[in-house]
């Protein structure tokens, strides 16, 4: 009896390491990433052709009707902050299948009867989201050190893919469904329970890895825990530059086709250059994280995102309507560029799972929150001038700055 006492942990031991061995395929861990990136986007960019059947249903004003878009954005910004507490906590993989989980129930209390529950569905689905925007470059740095830069452009590259998907499919999913747009954005939910499936063997795998003894962590562990990213100029200059990439996605994504449409383009065109625009920016986010991750500095990487950005919102300036398609092209490889590449200083400017998750809870707070300006500021100005000039005119001195930050952003140095 006290042989088999003695023998029995070491055989539990044994047993958890084969069990989480099974389950830490790589296979598994891609489509567990893949099918959770494709999430991230997809239920934002699906409400988009539907806000103004929602707004017909509640009889809500423009304002409100905004808010449906605006809402989620502030939120990932506001939960952010409160991501790297919750993976030191319950683990990144529990934090995870949680967050999924949670996504795809604030989709389906936003088709619910009710414009309480339709904000409070936005508001549910901003924080799930800004959970998974921090935990997973931790979590690509932990699980992929030597390959985090590509498998960033991995993830983000199906980002920009389900919104694309989304957009395309709302439309035929409201026909196909016959609900309306109740169950053409409820459907949406599905695509989260199965993500969730194919990541619980992460979540069972993460368990049984803590029935093996690790060894101690090193001396400088606790110096790096109480290091605060909110202190760090470095950190601010990556804050800064995703902030701005994402307030010039958010407000071309809210007003692009109507600048075309009141410069006199037809708005099925309009909503054709938008969609390629959109397309484009899946080539960005791919390429963009793969060079920065051969590079030991991205100065000239930042320089030449915040450049193209420029020169998309200066030729839709002066040329709004016959330059509309080279526009669209350059904002296109811009925009997803600068998402790659914003992602990517997480990584590549952290030398920790832990900085990693730090740097991204701040770099996402200050960007969502910034973005979240936008298209709010942007319809302002515009109201306020009778025109888009004047907006474009500011976009074009934001990307100067996001030049700067990112100038700084990209030096070989750690937070």
């Amino acid at each position: 009896m006290s042989v088999t006492r003695a023998v029995q942990p070491a055989l539990d031991r044994k047993v958890g390491t084969r069990t989480a061995a099974r389950f830490a395929h790589p296979a598994l861990l891609l489509a567990g990433i893949v099918l959770v990136a494709l999430n991230m986007r997809a239920c934002l960019a699906a409400v988009s052709p539907m806000v103004a059947e929602i707004q017909r249903t509640f009889g809500l004003s423009a304002t409100a009707s905004g808010l449906i878009t605006t809402v989620p954005v502030l939120f990932q910004g506001a939960g952010a902050p409160l991501t790297p507490r919750l993976t030191r906590r319950f683990g990144t993989e529990r934090v995870v299948l949680g967050a999924v989980l949670a996504l795809g129930a604030g989709v389906l209390l936003r088709v619910l009867p009710s414009v309480a529950a339709l904000y409070a569905g936005c508001v549910v689905i901003g924080v799930a989201i800004a959970v998974l925007n921090v935990s997973m470059p931790g979590l690509v740095k932990r699980e992929f050190p030597h390959r985090a830069a590509m498998m960033t452009g991995v993830y983000s590259t199906t980002m920009l893919v389900g919104a694309t998907m989304a957009a395309a499919l709302s439309v035929p999913l409201e026909h196909a469904l016959g609900g309306g747009w109740q169950a053409s954005l409820g459907a949406w939910s599905v695509l989260a329970l199965v993500a969730a499936v194919a990541w619980l063997p992460q979540v069972l795998r993460a368990r049984q890895e803590r029935t093996v003894p690790v060894q101690a962590a090193p001396a400088a562990l606790p110096k790096a825990a109480g290091t605060s990213p909110w202190k760090s100029g470095l950190a601010w200059q990556i804050s800064v530059f995703m902030g701005i990439s994402s307030l010039l996605v958010y407000t071309l994504v809210a007003w692009m086709p109507t600048i075309l449409a009141d410069h006199g383009m037809p708005r099925g065109e309009a909503g054709l250059v938008f969609a390629f625009s959109n397309l484009v920016q899946v080539v960005g986010a791919f390429l963009v994280p793969l060079l920065a991750g051969r590079m030991t500095r991205q100065r000239g990487l930042a320089l030449a995102m915040a450049g193209l950005n420029g020169a998309g919102v200066l030729w839709l300036l002066l040329a709004p309507v016959s330059g509309a398609w080279f526009s669209a092209t350059v904002l296109g490889l811009a925009q997803g560029g600068s998402l790659g590449l914003g992602l990517a200083f997480i990584v590549l400017r952290t030398d920790s799972v832990l900085g990693a998750a730090r740097l991204g809870g701040m770099s996402q707070a200050v960007g969502y929150l910034v973005a979240a300006a936008g298209p709010v500021g942007a319809g302002a100005l515009h109201q306020r001038t009778g025109g888009w000039d004047a907006t474009l005119l500011v976009l074009l001195v934001l990307a100067a700055v996001a030049a700067v930050a990112g100038w700084g952003a990209g030096r070989n140095r750690t937070v």
